[in-house]
């Protein structure tokens, strides 16, 4: 089975979006180098630097399946049904939007976030299930779920917001030396959890 991995870009105070719910202070770095990065949405592309793209060409290309929350689900209109990564989404809510499920689309929806995690575990096989919401990476984390911990940080203090790390039930938990790629405006910190 392949590693469950939670990724997100972080404010050097700990925040995860702004005050406002809004990340756009925190994800420049996915347009301010040279290097095209292209998903698998045709039109969508990341202009990032050198560094950069050394850390997110492997976070694409080793998606196997990606579990999410609602709420990054409607900030991105659900990527427009294709998710960056090209692999299978799988939404945790209480409710499904609108016009979803869409034939076009890769995406399920959970009402249990163990279940979820099971459900895209079975689909990613030996490829690595993405976590992309503070929400559920705290409760995986404190499940004993995840094995790895990618913090991409910016070197901005927020002051307010959602905060990556606020409520974790299980504490302490250790983690190992970090794998350090630094970018531009950014620096990718990859840490192994260690159980």
């Amino acid at each position: 089975m392949g590693k469950v991995v939670a990724a997100l870009s972080m404010s050097l105070d700990g925040f995860v979006a702004d005050e406002n719910d809004s990340v756009s202070a925190l994800f420049g770095w996915y347009q301010n180098g040279d290097v095209e990065v292209p998903t698998a949405d045709p039109r969508r592309t990341f202009q990032v630097t050198a560094a950069s793209a050394r850390f997110l060409k492997p976070l694409l290309d080793d998606a196997g399946a990606l579990v999410c929350g609602r709420r990054l689900f409607d900030r991105t209109d659900g990527w427009g049904g294709r998710h960056p990564a090209g692999c299978p989404v799988f939404v945790v809510s209480h409710g499904m939007p609108g016009g979803w499920p869409r034939d076009d689309a890769d995406v399920t929806f959970w009402t249990d976030a163990i279940s979820a995690l099971e459900a895209a575990q079975k689909v990613a096989g030996d490829r690595v299930v993405g976590v992309s919401t503070p929400m559920l990476t705290r409760q995986y984390l404190d499940a004993g779920l995840l094995d790895e911990i990618i913090v991409s940080l910016v070197p901005i203090l927020l002051g307010a917001g959602t905060r990556l790390f606020e409520t974790l039930v299980v504490t302490p938990v250790r983690l190992g030396d970090p794998e350090v790629i630094e970018g531009r405006d950014v620096t990718h910190l990859t840490y192994r959890v260690l159980r």
